[in-house]
C-alpha cells in the first residue's frame, strides 16, 4: 500500500519583505559597521584603559569588548601581547572596593590568550604563566564553597581559599574547570571539560572529572602512551601565502587525478 507524502508547500507562508532589498542591505551594513566601531572603541588597552586602573597592563594587550565582570583591577597584573576575549571575567578579591594589600592577587604572563566567556576568579592568588592558551568558557577559581555546618545555607558559609598556579605554555580546553589548590606544570594539556584539582606534572595531558593524567612525556621514555599520529610539520620560514595557495591547488589536482584513476577500473567492469 503506497504511503502518501505530506505536501507542505501550501502551508508554509512565503517570506514577505517589508523594505526593499537595498534598504535591508544598507541597514545591515550600517549595523555591522557600527558594532565594529563599538568593539574597537570599547576595548581596553594600556593606551586606552577607560575607567579601569590595572596594576599592570602590558604593551599590545587588549581586552575585547564587551567585557565580562572586572573588579579589583589594581591587584590584577596582565603581561604584554595578551588577548582577552569577549565576556571574560577577571576579578581580584571577594568583592569590589576591598584593600587587598601591596602585592598583586591575579598575575597573567605575556602572550596569554583567554577565550570568550572565560572566568578567572582570584579571591586569593592566581598565577598564569606566559604563552598559555585558554579555550572559551574556561573557569579558574581560587575559592570554593564550604558546607561544614549542616544547619547553615552553603552560600552563607565562609568559603575555602587555596592559591592556583598554571605553568607557562599550557593549553586549557573549552569548558575546563581549574579548582582551588591546583598546581599545573609547564606545557600541560587540559582536555575540554576536565575538572582539575591538585598537582599536575610538566608535559602531561589530563582529562576527566576529576582530571587524571592520560599521557605524559619524560626525557627517558618520551610520550607514554606513544602518540598515535606524527607531529605536524610547521610551514618553513620564507614561504609566502601565494606559494601555499599554489601548493593547495596542486594537492587538489592530484586528488582529483587519483580519484579518476580509481574510477576507471569500476567503469570498465
Amino acid at each position: 500500500m503506497a504511503v502518501a507524502h505530506a505536501d507542505y508547500r501550501e502551508r508554509v507562508p512565503k517570506r514577505k519583505n517589508t523594505y526593499p532589498s537595498w534598504r535591508s542591505r544598507l541597514a545591515q551594513r550600517a549595523v555591522h559597521a557600527g558594532w565594529a566601531w563599538v568593539q574597537r572603541t570599547g576595548s581596553v588597552t594600556a593606551a586606552h584603559p577607560g575607567r579601569f586602573r590595572f596594576g599592570a597592563l602590558g604593551t599590545g594587550t587588549r581586552l575585547a569588548f564587551p567585557l565580562g565582570t572586572v573588579f579589583g583591577e589594581p591587584w590584577i597584573h596582565v603581561g604584554a601581547h595578551c588577548i582577552i576575549g569577549e565576556q571574560v571575567t577577571l576579578t581580584a578579591g571577594l568583592m569590589p572596593d576591598l584593600d587587598l594589600g601591596p602585592e598583586p592577587i591575579l598575575r597573567i604572563g605575556d602572550g596569554v590568550v583567554l577565550g570568550r566567556g572565560s572566568h578567572v576568579i582570584a579571591d586569593t592568588t592566581v598565577t598564569i604563566g606566559s604563552d598559555c592558551y585558554f579555550g572559551p568558557y574556561v573557569y579558574v577559581t581560587s575559592t570554593n564553597h564550604s558546607y561544614d555546618d549542616p544547619h547553615q545555607p552553603i552560600g552563607k558559609q565562609w568559603p575555602r581559599m587555596d592559591p592556583v598556579e598554571i605553568g607557562s605554555g599550557c593549553w586549557i580546553g573549552t569548558g575546563a574547570v581549574i579548582l582551588p589548590g591546583a598546581r599545573i606544570g609547564r606545557n600541560v594539556v587540559v582536555a575540554a571539560g576536565a575538572v582539575v584539582r591538585g598537582a599536575v606534572p610538566d608535559h602531561a595531558v589530563v582529562a576527566g572529572a576529576p582530571a587524571r593524567v592520560v599521557r605524559r612525556w619524560t626525557p627517558d621514555e618520551g610520550w607514554q602512551p606513544p602518540l598515535r599520529t606524527p607531529a605536524p610539520v610547521p610551514v618553513p620560514e620564507g614561504v609566502t601565502p601565494g606559494q601555499l595557495r599554489a601548493l593547495s591547488k596542486l594537492d587538489d589536482e592530484a586528488g582529483a587525478a587519483s580519484a579518476g584513476r580509481l574510477a576507471e577500473p569500476a567503469a570498465e567492469s
